[in-house]
């Protein structure tokens, strides 16, 4: 497993370490990976609700920090970054990471693994991409069951998407359970990269409708969301991104050290 991290320029948000990346970056070092054939590399895409998680939880913190590449996801997380004078004139939003390193790289003959997403999904997701991006190729796909696995089931995934050998493993299972699993599967798995891309299985698909782009632009993304989804997801944005913008206020005003966070 390869350790070293690539070196880019970084900003710190509420003591989390992002990348100054736009996708066409994230692209370009993904393929290095591949093509230097190193394992174990992952990338943590982040906004605003997995800066707050990893304030909650200092084990899930450490996951962050273990990552090769922690890239902005959320707009808050961008105006961060340009207020600390980098030029980021879009976010690194995971579907759009996903489809556009689909899109450029289609034709390179990389292999894909989707992993993740409701029974059905990554299936689904394998011909939607494939029927819109002739030549790619993925070689494996599974939907995990929302249950904690087995020892033994979770013997059997990492055989099997070591044996199907692909270049990228799409991983789809929400924060912070994403993050986690490509953390502690690192050293088993023989994948150049893993990308935790959350719910772009769904929006790729069309099971999920996604935002208007100006409101996905503009930061506004998750009202949409929730007035889409208010039952599911009242708590992560509501919550979430008041104790954000709290957090955030206090730190700016020099009036909070950020807590030690729990280990557990």
């Amino acid at each position: 497993m390869t350790t070293d991290k690539p070196k880019t320029a970084r900003f710190v948000v509420l003591g989390v370490t992002v990348d100054a990346v736009q996708v066409p970056d994230v692209i370009d070092q993904m393929e290095q990976w591949i093509t230097r054939r190193d394992t174990g590399r992952y990338i943590a895409v982040t906004n605003t609700h997995v800066v707050v998680e990893a304030l909650r939880d200092g084990s899930y913190k450490e996951t962050l920090d273990s990552a090769d590449m922690v890239v902005p996801d959320g707009m808050p997380l961008v105006w961060i970054g340009r207020r600390n004078g980098f030029q980021m004139p879009e976010r690194v939003y995971g579907p759009d990471l996903f489809e556009a390193f689909c899109r450029e790289t289609h034709e390179k003959g990389y292999t894909h693994f989707f992993y993740g997403g409701a029974p059905g999904t990554p299936e689904e997701l394998a011909r939607v991409l494939k029927k819109r991006y002739p030549g790619l190729r993925v070689v494996g796909t599974y939907a995990p069951p929302f249950r904690p696995p087995t020892r033994e089931e979770d013997a059997q995934t990492v055989e099997m998407i070591n044996r199907a050998a692909p270049d990228v493993l799409w991983v789809g299972l929400g924060c912070p359970k994403q993050e986690r699993w490509m953390h502690a599967h690192r050293r088993c798995l023989t994948v150049p990269v893993m990308l935790g891309v959350g719910a772009a299985f769904d929006f790729l698909t069309g099971r999920t409708p996604q935002a208007p782009r100006w409101m996905r632009a503009h930061g506004l993304e998750w009202l949409y969301r929730l007035w889409k989804e208010p039952r599911r997801l009242w708590r992560r944005y509501l919550v979430s991104n008041s104790s954000f913008i709290y957090h955030c206020c206090l730190e700016s005003l020099g009036l909070e050290v950020i807590a030690e966070r729990s280990k557990g």
